[in-house]
């Protein structure tokens, strides 16, 4: 069965002053259909990188990225945009709610966006996520537990090809991680591909795969 995920080469680095620093250095990478890469390493390695350039929203300055087949990288904008709205869905720490819709109309927006066959309704999106009382809440007005919930069901609103997580575990309790965990189990049984950066060891425990980013480089 054909990757449903590709990166080959990937290269990235940032200039400050007359210093380069390299981000990345020829990360290759392949997902299968229904498999969880989880991805560690330590701070500053190029772990929230690689998913900022497996997930369109930044540029590689070598190699590329194919999402279901489809060249993402050196394409403009709007075509990448395009691309991540119908396969992609994305989970970064810094958060994917937007703060003046809510919750509900977040993943309304993003089923809109993506076009996609076979939506379900964010009623059942937050049922699944056991947040349905919170579908008229505001971003800020959710606890930390809540808000990472309600992201993941953003991030799986448009019944994405591939998921790309940066700590989806990363603020919550026990109970919190071991539904997440499980949702992310059941969305892999279904085919979706799943990459997922981490320091959890039971993020990392149900992964099919575990990878090790040090300096940019797989370790």
């Amino acid at each position: 069965m054909a990757p449903r995920l590709v990166a080959e080469s990937l290269y990235r680095f940032f200039r400050t002053g007359e210093e380069e620093t390299f981000a990345l250095q020829g990360v290759g990478l392949q997902v299968a259909p229904g498999e969880i890469v989880a991805v560690t390493g330590p701070s500053g390695s190029g772990k929230t990188t690689l998913l900022s350039c497996l997930a369109g929203l930044d540029e590689p300055d070598g190699g590329m990225v194919y999402i279901a087949g489809k060249r993402l990288s050196h394409q403009q904008e709007h075509l990448r945009s395009r691309l991540r709205a119908r396969y992609i869905g994305v989970l970064f720490q810094s958060g994917n709610l937007l703060e003046h819709l809510t919750v509900a109309d977040n993943i309304r927006l993003v089923q809109r966006l993506s076009a996609g066959p076979d939506h379900r309704g964010a009623k059942d999106l937050l049922e699944q996520m056991g947040i349905t009382e919170r579908a008229g809440a505001l971003p800020r007005q959710l606890s930390g537990g809540e808000a990472a919930r309600a992201g993941l069901a953003v991030a799986l609103a448009n019944r994405p090809a591939v998921v790309l997580a940066d700590e989806p575990t990363g603020e919550v309790d026990g109970d919190t991680e071991r539904r997440i965990l499980a949702l992310l189990r059941e969305r892999a049984a279904a085919g979706t591909s799943m990459v997922v950066v981490t320091h959890s060891r039971a993020v990392a425990a149900v992964a099919d795969r575990v990878l090790r980013l040090r300096d940019g480089r797989w370790v």
